[in-house]
């Protein structure tokens, strides 16, 4: 028996498969180092000692040994990655666990979209964990390609991946007891998985109310003040560091040796080309360690914080009996990573893949046929303030929240908007993409910095995804969209009537189909033109673009309702 033979490899009476020798090995439990050998057998850890003997052996002399990373909130869709080829860019990083919310495409396609995402996931050389969309959509005050309810839901739990209900954002809904949010919440109970929060900006009783119905951590703090509050509350944080939001270096003041138990790193939502130049988890762990945080508490945050978290009990640690996902580093601080072991298995070295697996355009069942809009035209566009001073959406660069802004703005003789060049005012459109119902929402946006007659418009538009897109002229605003609806979803900036970059994101209007490199490629000539578009601006155009129509982060968002107070949670006149 397996079992059997692992006690007989711990005891030194049958040989490891895989013996990692004299490293040092970092140990989260009690955060020291301490040195000796790892031996492996059949992908689980049997002993940590000295003189073991295995049928291969890896000498970590000068080297550090740590668990393997884990990201505790991530929706894959958002690095324009199918799971199987995402897998493969974070696997050199380091990370072999992953929990993922896909209430992306779950937005656009309900339960089809769901399975597509565990179909391509299985049988990959990292573990892709799920936890099920809770609120889709994210509330009533815009239109979603599906909704999903808590029967819709509960068949999902018998799959053995799925391990928790997602980020709950509605937030009325959990305060009022909503009635089928409730049984979504219950159902989670009684199948004893985790339940993840979503408290951006909330109170102190609101707060109250989340833990009171069992919903136990939050990834959307942006001050050390939420943080503590949260903690003080028996609420687990995860600290944020992805391409909308980069939460960390605010966030890690409020760590200490008392609280770090309670801290977790995730990445949320990071774009492909952030994934590849700065890498996931392991650049979360650099960046603690930079700004002053003990090293050895940063490794605790990247891995068996995360595990406990979600009742991962195989994982985030170096023991006996735990699973052999395991990083040999060269040098502790840097997060030097020379080898990857998943499973007891060399998965990479010197951030190149050692084990390879075909690209799947399996399982897509009409996922590529997504955008069902209504013709756009001109007059569709127009936005009249209703007061002299015009209510406006402030972007906040890398962050997913923004200002509500009321000043006065150029009109023509029909009082319709005019976008400013000069005073960093732009037109905002959010159109519905996936019922044909023709909703437009309207608004004003400051802050992209775009050239006169230049646009840039996505199909990734939180949570809902439809049609998003700002600019400074209708003409090119129009021939955006009108390029989004050819290609069935994407990203594409305009200049002076021409297509200057662009991606095609096929599946859901989220994701590409095509491999890693390729959709690398795509998205860095999208970098480039938004470079050209926008020269002043500092962070990335698309990422902040893609949160405006998120009403259930404040202050101000558009959807293809109309324009909405997030702290009145109502809509209200431009």
């Amino acid at each position: 028996m397996e079992l059997t033979k692992r006690i007989q490899v711990s005891q030194r009476n049958h040989p490891a498969d895989l013996v990692i020798k004299n490293g040092r090995i970092i140990n989260v439990y009690t955060g020291e180092l301490t040195k000796g050998d790892i031996a492996i057998y059949n992908g689980v850890i049997a002993a940590v000692g000295t003189g073991y003997q295995g049928l291969e052996e890896i000498d970590a002399s000068g080297s550090f040994v740590s668990p393997a990373f884990i990201d505790g909130h991530i929706h894959i869709e958002s690095t324009t990655l199918t799971p199987s080829e995402f897998a493969k860019l974070i696997l050199p990083h380091g990370v072999t666990t992953v929990i993922t919310d896909p209430h992306e495409i779950a937005n656009v396609l309900g339960t089809r979209g769901i399975d597509y995402m565990l179909k391509n996931s299985e049988g990959l050389p990292m573990d892709i964990f799920f936890v099920l969309p809770s609120s889709v959509p994210a509330t009533s005050f815009e239109n979603s390609g599906a909704a999903l309810r808590a029967d819709d839901l509960k068949p999902f739990y018998a799959h053995p991946r799925v391990i928790g209900l997602a980020e709950v954002m509605d937030y009325p809904s959990v305060v009022t007891a909503e009635e089928d949010m409730i049984q979504k919440i219950h159902d989670a109970h009684s199948h004893t998985v985790l339940i993840d929060g979503h408290l951006a900006g909330l109170s102190t009783d609101e707060i109250n109310g989340y833990l009171a119905a069992g919903i136990r951590n939050d990834h959307e703090c942006t001050t050390v003040e939420e943080a503590i509050e949260k903690i003080q509350l028996g609420m687990r944080v995860m600290i944020r560091e992805g391409s909308g939001s980069k939460n960390l270096p605010e966030l890690i003041k409020a760590v200490n040796d008392k609280n770090s138990r309670w801290f977790s790193f995730c990445t949320d939502d990071k774009h492909i080309d952030e994934l590849i130049e700065e890498g996931s988890i392991n650049h979360c762990v650099k960046y603690a360690i930079e700004l002053g945080l003990d090293p050895l508490l940063a490794y605790q945050l990247a891995t068996i914080n995360v595990a406990q978290m979600y009742n991962l009990n195989d994982r985030g640690a170096i023991s006996p009996g735990m699973k052999a996902d395991l990083l040999i580093l060269s040098d502790l601080k840097k997060v030097e990573i020379k080898t990857v072991i998943q499973n007891g298995v060399v998965r990479a070295e010197d951030n190149e893949l050692t084990t390879n697996w075909a690209h799947s355009v399996d399982h897509l069942n009409g996922c590529t046929e997504s955008v069902n809009s209504m013709p756009i035209t001109s007059d569709d566009l127009k936005v009249i303030p209703s007061e002299e001073l015009a209510h406006i959406i402030e972007i906040i660069p890398n962050q997913i929240k923004t200002n509500h802004l009321k000043e006065k703005v150029s009109v023509n003789e029909k009082r319709e908007f005019i976008p400013s060049v000069e005073d960093n005012l732009q037109k905002l459109i959010v159109a519905e993409r996936h019922h044909k119902k023709g909703t437009i929402g309207t608004g004003i946006v400051k802050g992209f910095h775009l050239k006169e007659n230049s646009a840039i418009a996505s199909t990734v538009a939180h949570d809902s995804h439809n049609i998003i897109a700002a600019g400074t002229s209708d003409e090119a605003i129009l021939k955006a969209i009108n390029w989004l609806t050819d290609h069935q979803g994407g990203l594409v900036v305009i200049q002076d009537g021409k297509v200057i970059g662009s991606m095609e994101l096929r599946l859901g209007g989220l994701m590409s189909i095509k491999k890693a490199e390729d959709a690398l490629n795509e998205m860095e000539t999208v970098m480039a033109a938004l470079d050209k578009v926008s020269p002043q601006a500092s962070f990335n155009l698309f990422s902040n673009l893609s949160f405006l129509a998120l009403p259930v982060i404040p202050a101000l968002k558009l959807t293809d309702l109309g324009l909405f107070d997030v702290q009145t949670f109502s809509h209200i006149q431009v």
